[in-house]
């Protein structure tokens, strides 16, 4: 492997689940951006229409966390940190937003039935607080104290 390439290895588990639950959202909201948009052209709806809207405008942020993520495994070891503290939290953003496009499938997932939708938008806020939540930072230990067990005298 050559020294410019990017060596997938670096990445660590979270960032590697971040991608892929970002991975899923871009895939659902194209999909429902494509069967939804066509089953709209047959038949208008309004609700489906803010739906849709809503899920479009999330799909650029979507993309450009892929461009971000993708950037910083390539050019992490010559940014600056205030550089990656920048990229971080716009990257967090990106991610936040992206979030919000459950808002849109949950829409439209309540315009079909009321128990699908209400289903849909509870089990939608406990799992992005539990992601969120989960998926936290996690500063080091500075206490100075061990994980290790010590033996007692």
């Amino acid at each position: 492997m050559s020294e410019g390439s990017v060596n997938v290895e670096s990445r660590t588990s979270s960032q590697d689940k971040r991608w892929t639950i970002m991975a899923a959202l871009l895939g659902t909201n194209t999909a429902l951006m494509l069967f939804q948009g066509i089953e709209q052209a047959r038949t208008p709806n309004a609700v489906r229409e803010v739906a849709l809207a809503i899920i479009a405008a999330a799909l650029p942020f979507q993309a450009i966390y892929f461009l971000i993520y993708t950037f910083l495994l390539e050019h992490e070891a010559r940014l600056p940190p205030e550089r990656i503290h920048k990229l971080g939290l716009a990257s967090a953003l990106c991610q936040v937003v992206s979030y919000g496009s459950l808002v849109g499938v949950a829409m439209m997932w309540y315009h079909l039935s009321a128990w699908v939708g209400f289903s849909f938008i509870v089990s939608s806020i406990l799992a992005i607080f539990l992601i969120r939540n989960v998926m936290a930072p996690v500063e080091p230990k500075t206490d100075g104290v061990s994980d290790t067990v010590q033996p007692s005298p």
